[in-house]
């Protein structure tokens, strides 16, 4: 307002004492309210002076989510990008001294095992409220849900039809000797993707036959990736022929980066889905602005842009606007399996346990011991 002139004197210095006020309240860290969120948080959350988030989603949305909250709120946003077996490695490492304040994005096997360990924060949320089901939610509120993907099979058109092969229908066709060395997927130890994985095949075939199955399936295997999402982004290029993860992140590889020679496919005996989620790490210290930020994960502003961002996981609110090119390519978030949630979070470690011994000890009877290698 200094560049007033001389005929708004009068006027400016009439407002003098109202801008003063502004200012003063600014600098003091009190903000107006921002719709849909309660005042007096936010204005907790700015005095907290920044906000670190860890981030198991695709980067260029959390990235934008990021971006948005600061936008939003005025506070300093920083986060990195890292597997939810990366986190959960790091914050039990951490043992209840968080390096960063929150979680986002990733599937919550990983999330109930730090629950378990008592390593999330409990945080009731008001726009909890929108969540479609009660399942989208931890049954203590220590994480809460804001998509969900479905796992299946991609593969590369070009190349599958190059080598004269048949495109997989369901899992136990990934077992056919013809696709040895075709095959990506996820690594058990740092991908919160491959730990489904190894729950759906347990679920699906048992215990003995499930590890079985991923036995017999490292036959086939080239490369087990760090993330998740390494399969679909090797596949358009051919790279990787086959590979196994959630169908929204090759959705996005056609979409967005417009390899037209991908095809995808829903296993035919049924598959699982992945709950993408977001938490607080107890000792988190900014623990104000951790709070807003579950507000915010759990609102229009932060979950409507995913889509135009490369993410096209469902999502789990009821005032979310679903992305429409998920349907379009024949995904439904309600065709799925029953997921048994809680054997998950009981076992998945000793499960991959289990499954890296089994791979050792076949490796060593056939004298391959660089089967398990990771790219």
């Amino acid at each position: 307002m200094k560049k007033l002139t001389v005929l708004l004197l009068v006027v400016a210095l009439a407002c003098t004492g109202v801008f003063a006020q502004a200012e003063a309240e600014e600098t003091s860290g009190a903000i107006k309210g921002v719709e849909g969120f309660d005042s007096k948080l936010i204005e907790a959350a700015k005095k907290d002076g920044e906000l670190i988030v860890y981030g198991s989603c695709e980067e260029e949305y959390l990235a934008a989510a990021c971006e948005k909250f600061e936008s939003m709120f005025n506070i300093d946003t920083s986060y990195q990008r890292l597997s939810t077996g990366e986190v959960q490695a790091k914050i039990e490492e951490e043992k209840g001294n968080p390096s960063a304040d929150v979680w986002f994005g990733g599937t919550t096997d990983p999330y109930n095992v730090l629950a378990a360990e008592g390593f999330l924060q409990r945080y009731d949320a008001a726009n909890a409220v929108h969540l479609l089901a009660p399942v989208y939610k931890h049954k203590d509120n220590l994480w809460y849900g804001i998509y969900t993907g479905i796992l299946g099979i991609m593969y590369n058109v070009d190349e599958l039809k190059r080598l004269g092969l048949e495109a997989p229908k369901d899992f136990p066709d990934l077992l056919k000797p013809e696709y040895k060395g075709l095959i990506w997927t996820s690594n058990y130890n740092t991908a919160g993707t491959a730990k489904l994985i190894i729950n759906t095949v347990i679920q699906k075939y048992g215990h003995d036959e499930g590890i079985k199955f991923l036995v017999d399936l490292d036959k086939n295997i080239e490369v087990y990736t760090k993330s998740g999402s390494g399969p679909s982004k090797n596949v358009g290029t051919g790279e990787c022929v086959i590979g196994l993860g959630f169908l929204h992140d090759v959705i996005t590889q056609i979409v967005d980066n417009g390899y037209t020679n991908i095809g995808l496919c829903i296993p035919s005996s049924g598959t699982t889905c992945e709950i993408g989620a977001t938490a607080m790490f107890k000792g988190a210290k900014h623990l104000n602005a951790a709070k807003l930020w579950i507000e915010f994960a759990l609102s229009p502003e932060c979950v409507n842009i995913a889509k135009e961002n490369g993410s096209y996981q469902f999502l789990v609110l009821d005032n979310a606007e679903q992305p429409q090119v998920a349907y379009d390519f024949g995904l439904d978030p309600n065709n799925v399996i029953d997921y048994d949630f809680d054997d998950a979070t009981k076992n998945i470690k000793m499960y991959v346990g289990e499954v890296m011994t089994a791979l050792a000890n076949a490796g060593a009877a056939t004298g391959d011991t660089t089967r398990f290698q990771v790219k």
